[in-house]
C-alpha cells in the first residue's frame, strides 16, 4: 500500500479564535469561498475558545474588509468549542498559540493529531500565528486576510494533493 493511500481523507475543517467574532469566521469565509472555486467538497465552520461573543455576527470590521474581497460572511455567527467538534471535525486549526493550547487541553489524545496552527499551512508568510486584529486598526484586519488567504491557498492545495506536508 503506497502512502498516498494511508493518508486520511479530510471532508471537515474546524478555525478557532479566541472569541470567534474576528479571525475564525473570516477563516470560515475565506476557506468556503477558495474551497468551492476549486471545487473541494468540505465542510467549513469556526468556533471559539470562550463563548463570550455566542450568537453574535462576525466584528463588522472584519466582515467589511472581507467582504470588500468577496468573501460572504451570511449565516456566520460564534459558537464555542464543543466535545463533540474533535469527533465532528477532520482538522481543527487555531489561529494562534494560546488557542492551540486551550484546544490540546480541551481535546481527548486521540484526537491531538488533527489540532494544528492554521498558518502552518501558510506559503508567502513567515508567521506562525494570525494576529488579533480587535484592538487594532484597519490594517490589522487588511493582514489577517492576507495571512488567511495564504494559509487557506496552502491547505487546499494539500487537500487537492499538490503539496504534502503543509509545504509549499
Amino acid at each position: 500500500m503506497n502512502q498516498d493511500s494511508n493518508r486520511k481523507v479530510i471532508s471537515s475543517v474546524l478555525f478557532v479564535c479566541m472569541g470567534n467574532i474576528c479571525r475564525s469566521p473570516t477563516a470560515d469565509a475565506v476557506f468556503r469561498h477558495k474551497a468551492r472555486e476549486q471545487g473541494v467538497d468540505i465542510e467549513v465552520d469556526s468556533a471559539g475558545t470562550i463563548a463570550y461573543h455566542q450568537g453574535e455576527s462576525p466584528d463588522s470590521r472584519s466582515a467589511a474588509a472581507g467582504r470588500a474581497r468577496g468573501y460572504d460572511f451570511s449565516g456566520i455567527t460564534a459558537r464555542k468549542v464543543v466535545m463533540a467538534d474533535f469527533d465532528n471535525f477532520d482538522l481543527i486549526l487555531a489561529m494562534d498559540k494560546a488557542n492551540l493550547m486551550d484546544l490540546q487541553d480541551m481535546s481527548p489524545d486521540h484526537h491531538l493529531p488533527k489540532v494544528k496552527l492554521f498558518l502552518e499551512y501558510a506559503c508567502q508568510f513567515a508567521e506562525m500565528e494570525v494576529p488579533d486584529p480587535y484592538y487594532g486598526g484597519g490594517q490589522g484586519f487588511e493582514h489577517v486576510l492576507d495571512l488567511i488567504e495564504d494559509a487557506s491557498e496552502g491547505l487546499l492545495a494539500e487537500l487537492r494533493g499538490k503539496v504534502r506536508g503543509g509545504s509549499c
